[in-house]
């Protein structure tokens, strides 16, 4: 468990504030700063064509409204703070621009030419309309407003943004980052770097390259954030977290060539008949139960969602008799837990099913297992060799390994 927390610290950092941390270094060494002017005059424009064509390959309206607002934010920043309307301007495109990035992260992907896809353009239009209004007439309350501030300015000299655009992008930090807390998502991480890029970008005066880096950085980390989430859902089993049968397949071609390894099928006893007493929401509890005792195996293994309520067990390099021991200890594990049901039972054939119950369930698995060998010598057919030895695990009463 102590493991798993620390690779769940490192995914909140990687590899999105290793991009943005490569960033802020490469600014600051003189070896580099002849290059950056001219880098800064095609890495933003290079990213914004990539992200948006990979925004419309994968169906991520998302990241082109992100990527349209950095596009119009890297105008309004470089407004000139020589005069009050520039500073205000500056300062209503840097509390704009968090909000809505973290407005984004929040929400679903629902297109660009749907009903809620052409509102979220309209509310962007109507924010470039007031950015310019401000331009234009240098509206006294508006301004007045961007530059309020409760604290003393002494706090803040360190920043040219004034305390409601400071305010914006703490609360869109916090927005995007609290969800963090109770699920991984690569979408929500990858707007909080985005949206810590975008503050370093409004901080970076008078360098304007700086700015133009930053800003496309933060692109690139949204980008990043759609290619890692399209992998995930691609080998990553949505319900468990575990990787999913594509990354099984994959994963067993790599060691196809020669390499030696064994392989167990994992089935959940009586899975049906308890999904249709019970209900499928705590059918799904049962499935991520097990799933979890299943990633804490032992003996160099590695946990993968088959499908249904069945699950595979990777163990590269090991013998059939080395990942017994091994494969029972995972067995005792689920068969020792205590599943508690917190639902309004569904049973058809209890009276008082429509009563709030806490019964404790008995959860047990069947095991087989088979490794690679002359006979089974392509993945395909020790995958069969495993199911087999799985059904004669059923057949033998069930919640037993067998081989």
């Amino acid at each position: 468990m102590q493991l798993r927390g620390v690779r769940y610290t490192i995914s909140l950092f990687v590899p999105e504030a290793v991009l943005l941390g490569a960033t802020i270094v490469a600014l600051q060494l003189d070896a580099f700063a002849h290059a950056i002017p001219a880098f800064a005059r095609f890495y933003p424009y290079a990213v914004f064509i990539v992200g948006t064509l990979l925004a419309w390959r994968f169906q991520r309206s998302r990241l082109l409204f992100a990527l349209i607002l950095l596009a119009l934010a890297s105008v309004g920043l470089a407004a000139p703070t020589g005069t009050a309307i520039g500073r205000a301007t500056f300062q209503a495109t840097a509390f704009l621009l968090p909000l809505n990035l973290a407005a984004l992260a929040l929400l679903a992907d629902r297109g660009v030419l749907t009903p809620l896809g052409l509102l979220r353009l309209g509310i962007i239009g109507l924010q470039v309309i007031l950015v310019i209004f401000i331009q234009r007439t240098g509206s006294p309350p508006l301004v007045g407003l961007l530059g309020h501030g409760l604290l003393p300015a002494r706090w803040f000299a360190w920043t040219p943004l004034r305390q409601p655009a400071l305010l914006a992008f703490a609360v869109s930090i916090a927005l995007t980052a609290l969800p963090l807390l109770f699920e991984r998502s690569a979408t929500h991480r990858g707007f909080l770097w985005a949206i810590v890029a975008t503050f370093l970008a409004a901080n970076a005066r008078p360098s304007r390259a700086a700015e133009e880096i930053y800003l496309g950085t933060a692109a690139l980390i949204l980008v990043v954030a759609v290619i890692e989430a399209s992998y995930l859902l691609a080998y990553q089993d949505g319900l468990t977290s575990l990787p999913a049968r594509r990354a099984l397949t994959e994963a067993l071609e790599r060691l196809g060539g020669g390499g030696h390894y064994t392989v167990a099928m994992v089935d959940v006893d009586h899975f049906k008949r308890f999904n249709d007493t019970y209900g499928h929401d705590v059918g799904d509890q049962v499935l991520r139960m097990v799933a979890a005792k299943l990633a804490q195996v032992t003996g160099g293994g590695r946990a993968y969602r088959y499908g249904g309520e069945e699950f595979a067990l990777l163990f590269p390099g090991k013998t059939l008799e080395e990942v017994l021991p091994h494969l029972e200890d995972i067995r005792h594990s689920v068969e020792d837990t205590n599943f508690t049901i917190r639902r309004r039972l569904r049973a058809r054939r209890k009276r008082d099913s429509g009563n709030r119950a806490r019964r404790k369930a008995s959860i047990t698995v069947s095991i087989g297992v088979a490794e690679r060998s002359q006979r089974h010598s392509a993945p395909e057919q020790v995958l069969r060799a495993a199911d087999q030895a799985l059904y004669r695990a059923k057949e033998d009463g069930r919640n037993r390994v067998r081989s």
